[in-house]
C-alpha cells in the first residue's frame, strides 16, 4: 500500500509544479501570480478542493505524444469565499501557454456544469494562449462547449471572469458570455484578432496594449467592468463583489447588519444638488449619502460615465443602483449608457436585486452620430429591461426628467412600484423653454417686447406643467418628499415591497430584446 501512496504523492507533487519552476519564475517576472497561487489567494484559506488534477491531453501529433503534464494547463475545483461555496478554474500559462484542448476544455466545461448543478458562483481566472492548434478540430469541442455551458448558466448562477494574461481569438467569447469581467492592467490583453493580423489585413499598426489592454476595455469598448492594477487587487475586487451576490437565482442577495439607521436623515443631499438645472454635480455623492455606511460598489466605473450603476445596501439589503450622472454629458443617455444600464438591470432582475433608480436626465443625447449608431435600438434596451424586470423597483427624481428620458429611467408606467420626487424637480415631456418657443413662436415674433413676453410664458408653462405637483395630481408619482427624507422613503418602500408578488404575464419562450 505504501508504494501506491508514495506514487500518488509523487504524481500530485508533479502536478502542483505545473510547467516547472523556471516557467513559474517567468510568470513572476512578468508581474503575474502562478495559477494555483491565484486560486489560493482568492479563496478562504485551506478550502480549495482540486478536481481532475491528473487529466492529460490525448494528442499524438506534432510531438505532443512526448509532452504530458498532469492537469493539461488548467486548474479546476471548488472552495469557499466568505464561507460560501464557489467554483473556480484558472488557466496555467506555464503549461502549453494555458492553451485549451479537448481535455482541458472538458475540465472547464465540467466545472461550469457542476457550479450550475450545485447552485454556486463560477469564477474563471483567464491566462491562456487560446485554442491548442496541435489538436486541430478537437479543440473546437472544448471551446464551443464552454460557450454553450456559459449560456446555460446565464441567469442561473453568477459568472465572473478575470483576464489576468492572454485572452485572444475565440477564447475572448468565454468572458464575454459571463456577467462581470475584471481585467489587470499591463499584464493582460483581450482581442479577437491580434496586431499582426490587423497589420496584414488593414495595414493598421497597433500595440497589444492599445488593442486589447485593460484601459481600452474598461474605458472605450466596455467589454471589461473592473480595472485592476495587479493580480492581487483583481482577486480582492472579486471577493468584494461576491459579498453582494447571491449564490444563485433562487436565493436573495445576502443581507448584512450594517448598523446604519434605516430612518437616518440625509440633509446633505439638499446641498449636493444645485437648484440651477444647468449646474452639474456628482450623483455618486448622493448615492453614498443614501447607502448604508456610504458603501457603494460601482460597476463599469470608467465606461459610459454619464450613467452610474453599481451595488449598495439599504437597511442591510443589497440593491442595484441605476443613476444619471449630471457631471458627464449633463446626464443625457447615449448608446453606451443605454447598453450599460440595460445589461445591469437584467442582471439585477435575474438575481433578485431590488432596483433603485435616481433620475436627473435631460433626455437622450442628440446628434447624427447617435442616430446613425442606432440610439433608437440601443435606447430601447433600457425600456425593455425595466419593463421585463419583476423585482421591486423604486425611483427618485432628483432634479429633472425630460422627454424620452422619462420612460428610459423607469416611471410608474414602466413598472416602478414606488416613485418619489424632490420638490425642486422638473418632470415634463419637454422643457419649458423649448416648449414655449414651439407653442408661442408667432406670438413671440409679434410681441412688442419679445424677450419679456417669452420669459413670462416660460414661467407660466413651468409652473403649470413642469412642477412635481402636476405629476402628483395625476398619480404619476407616489410622493413629493424633502431631500432629507430620501433615504427613509426609499428604505421604507424597499421593506414594504419585500413581499411583492409577481403578476402573471403572457407565456413566452423568451422575449425579443432589441439587441
Amino acid at each position: 500500500m505504501q508504494d501506491k501512496i508514495d506514487e500518488l504523492r509523487s504524481r500530485r507533487d508533479q502536478a502542483l509544479k505545473g510547467g516547472g519552476e523556471e516557467r513559474i519564475l517567468e510568470q513572476i517576472q512578468k508581474g503575474k501570480l502562478f495559477a494555483r497561487e491565484r486560486i489560493h489567494r482568492l479563496l478562504d484559506k485551506d478550502t480549495f478542493t482540486e478536481l481532475y488534477m491528473f487529466a492529460e491531453h490525448q494528442c499524438h501529433d506534432f510531438g505532443m505524444d512526448r509532452k504530458h503534464i498532469p492537469g493539461d494547463g488548467v486548474v479546476t475545483g471548488h472552495g469557499l469565499i466568505g464561507g460560501r461555496r464557489v467554483f473556480v478554474y484558472a488557466h496555467d500559462a506555464t503549461v502549453f501557454g494555458g492553451s485549451v484542448g479537448a481535455v482541458s476544455g472538458k475540465k472547464i466545461v465540467d466545472t461550469i456544469a457542476l457550479s450550475r448543478d450545485v447552485g454556486a458562483p463560477l469564477i474563471g481566472l483567464i491566462d491562456s494562449a487560446g485554442a491548442r492548434i496541435q489538436e486541430g478540430m478537437d479543440n473546437v469541442r472544448g471551446y464551443a462547449r464552454i460557450f454553450y455551458e456559459h449560456v446555460q448558466s446565464a441567469g442561473v448562477v453568477p459568472q465572473l471572469s478575470a483576464i489576468m494574461g492572454n485572452c485572444s481569438g475565440g477564447a475572448s467569447y468565454s468572458p464575454a458570455l459571463t456577467d462581470f469581467v475584471f481585467q489587470v492592467d499591463q499584464t493582460s490583453r483581450m482581442f479577437l484578432t491580434g496586431p499582426e493580423v490587423i497589420r496584414q489585413v488593414t495595414g493598421e499598426v497597433i500595440s497589444f496594449e492599445d488593442l486589447g489592454g485593460a484601459r481600452i476595455h474598461t474605458r472605450r469598448s466596455g467589454v471589461s467592468h473592473f480595472f485592476c492594477k495587479n493580480d492581487t487587487q483583481c482577486l480582492e475586487q472579486i471577493r468584494t463583489l461576491l459579498t453582494f451576490l447571491p449564490q444563485n437565482n433562487r436565493e436573495h442577495p445576502p443581507g448584512l447588519d450594517t448598523g446604519d439607521d434605516p430612518k437616518r436623515p440625509v440633509p446633505a443631499i439638499e446641498k449636493i444638488i444645485p437648484t440651477d438645472m444647468k449646474k452639474s454635480y456628482d450623483v455618486r455623492d448622493v448615492i453614498r449619502k443614501l447607502a448604508d455606511r456610504g458603501d457603494f460598489l460601482e460597476v463599469h466605473e470608467l465606461f459610459a460615465r454619464n450613467m452610474v450603476i453599481g451595488f449598495a445596501r439599504l437597511a442591510g439589503r443589497p440593491v442595484g443602483i441605476v443613476a444619471n450622472q449630471p457631471k458627464v454629458l449633463a446626464g443625457a443617455i447615449d448608446i453606451d449608457a443605454s447598453d450599460k444600464a440595460a445589461r445591469f438591470i437584467r442582471f439585477c432582475d435575474a438575481f433578485n436585486f431590488p432596483l433603485v433608480t435616481l433620475v436627473d436626465n435631460p433626455g437622450y443625447l442628440p446628434g447624427t452620430a447617435q442616430e446613425y449608431g442606432g440610439i433608437i435600438r440601443h435606447g430601447a434596451k433600457m425600456l425593455y429591461a425595466y419593463s421585463e424586470s419583476t423585482v421591486p423597483k423604486i425611483s427618485l427624481v432628483l432634479r429633472k426628467a425630460y422627454g424620452g428620458g422619462i420612460s428610459a429611467m423607469c416611471p410608474k408606467e414602466m413598472g416602478t412600484d414606488q416613485m418619489f420626487v424632490l420638490p425642486t424637480a422638473e418632470i415634463a415631456v419637454v422643457g419649458a423653454e423649448p416648449a414655449v418657443d414651439i407653442l408661442f413662436r408667432r406670438e413671440i415674433a409679434s410681441a412688442e417686447d419679445p424677450e419679456s413676453f417669452r420669459k413670462t410664458k416660460i414661467a407660466e408653462y413651468r409652473n403649470a406643467f413642469c412642477t412635481p405637483y402636476h405629476s402628483a395630481s395625476r398619480q404619476l408619482v407616489d410622493a413629493v418628499i424633502e431631500p432629507a427624507e430620501a433615504r427613509a422613503a426609499i428604505v421604507g418602500a424597499l421593506l414594504m415591497l419585500e413581499s411583492k408578488s409577481t403578476a402573471a404575464r403572457p407565456w413566452k419562450k423568451h422575449g425579443t430584446i432589441p439587441l
